[in-house]
């Protein structure tokens, strides 16, 4: 039986009971699927995957748990008529506030937008249960299972805390002491700022694009030659891009979170699990050569990769659960010191001819943050094209402003 408490990374994205955040990553098919196909997939992805049949549980004062169901009801499928190529997108936004509060009914819905020879598949989960790969996974068990409803999938056990991370060689009594400090200087922290009562009051919103594959190629291409990352360059552009519509205002940082499965083998790449670690990224003061700043970043990236103590972090942030909900508010009422977090999931691993159908596309994962700075840029890469979605709040970012931004931005990466 699950019984744990939510490590405190899940705790942030989980908010509170009355604050939804959702991802959403649709898959754009081209074929006919029967309707039961679709229940029998669900049903074998929710046996597989131990969170599925889990709910919430707010009950305790400490912090939220999360509880296995005995009885819970199979992940639900919202069937839409298809009527344009927008859709995905209107539904994505409808899914942002879903609210997963139902005791009876597992943390994940399916909205299946049904067309005569096209169809979306969206996947809504909580961002306190999963991250970017493990939305890629779910679609990539879903679409093998619409097409082979035989496939088998392997369960595995959920860990229990964060010390099952642990090294063998962890100094437990050296580490508390350390996190008894930083406990210490957070509360200080949290006394001095003045509890502020600014908040997004503004619409969330996601402007989506891709580039053909010629511009794809040239991005890529553009990296290789001067020996920086796609995601160097996309940082370095973004950055730029921001600096040069927002002037002043500009930070010239980027929040980059990073696959928490580099560090922790343990958590398999088919495992469902919502921790990243992120790596703050900046452009050098005064220079504003887009391919120079790539290569710095690229150097800062890995040299910070390399001193990251993933299981520490985890192990560290399980100490922070008393200042939980003044990190959660202050999220909510500060801007950050950073333009955009810029997550990068690069290539997705997802076949695209299957017996019954074909994968057309899919698009990059959009989600609606309840936080001041909502500033978030997903880039993925499918069929040699790169895909991506920007969302923020009207009141933090004009929708108007994110355009320009995101023109001035492609304009920077392909001149």
């Amino acid at each position: 039986m699950i019984r744990r408490n939510l490590m405190m990374v899940e705790r942030i994205m989980y908010v509170d009971p009355e604050t939804p955040v959702n991802c959403v990553f649709t898959a754009k098919i081209k074929g006919n699927i029967p309707e039961e196909n679709f229940k029998a997939a669900l049903e074998k992805i929710q046996q597989k995957h131990p969170l599925l049949r889990t709910r919430i549980d707010n009950s305790s004062k400490k912090y939220p748990f999360f509880i296995e169901e005995k009885d819970i009801e199979p992940i639900p499928l919202r069937i839409v008529e298809r009527k344009t190529d927008e859709d995905w997108l209107q539904e994505s936004e409808t899914e942002w506030f879903r609210l997963f509060k139902d005791e009876k009914k597992p943390l994940a819905q399916l909205v299946w937008i049904k067309g005569q020879d096209v169809s979306e598949i969206l996947w809504v989960l909580p961002h306190c249960i999963c991250d970017g790969t493990s939305l890629v996974t779910m679609m990539k068990e879903l679409l093998a299972l619409l097409d082979d409803p035989d496939l088998e999938l392997q369960p595995y056990e959920v860990f229990s805390s964060v010390d099952d991370f642990l090294p063998l060689d962890f100094n437990m009594k050296k580490k508390k002491r350390k996190a008894r400090f930083y406990l210490m200087m957070a509360r200080l922290f949290f006394l001095m700022q003045r509890k502020s009562k600014i908040r997004n009051l503004g619409k969330n919103y996601a402007v989506h694009w891709k580039l053909n594959s010629d511009t794809t190629a040239q991005v890529t291409g553009k990296a290789k030659t001067h020996g920086v990352s796609v995601h160097a360059l996309l940082c370095s552009s973004f950055m730029q891009a921001f600096q040069e519509i927002q002037g002043k205002q500009a930070k010239g940082k980027v929040i980059s979170p990073v696959d928490v499965r580099h560090f922790i083998p343990e958590i398999r790449q088919d495992h469902v699990f919502a921790f990243a670690p992120t790596v703050e990224l900046s452009l050098k003061k005064g220079n504003t050569d887009v391919l120079d700043n790539a290569r710095r970043i690229k150097k800062d990236l890995v040299e910070k990769i390399e001193k990251m103590e993933a299981r520490e972090l985890l192990w560290m942030g399980e100490q922070m659960h008393p200042v939980a909900e003044r990190m959660v508010s202050m999220m909510k009422s500060s801007k950050g010191g950073h333009d955009i977090t810029l997550s990068n999931m690069g290539r997705i691993n997802i076949p695209s001819d299957y017996k019954h159908f074909k994968v057309e596309t899919v698009f990059s994962p959009t989600v609606a943050f309840p936080w001041l700075n909502s500033n978030t840029l997903v880039a993925t890469m499918y069929n040699q094209q790169m895909d991506f979605t920007l969302m923020s709040n009207e009141d933090f970012l004009p929708k108007e402003e994110a355009v320009t931004i995101k023109n001035k931005a492609i304009e920077l990466l392909t001149s």
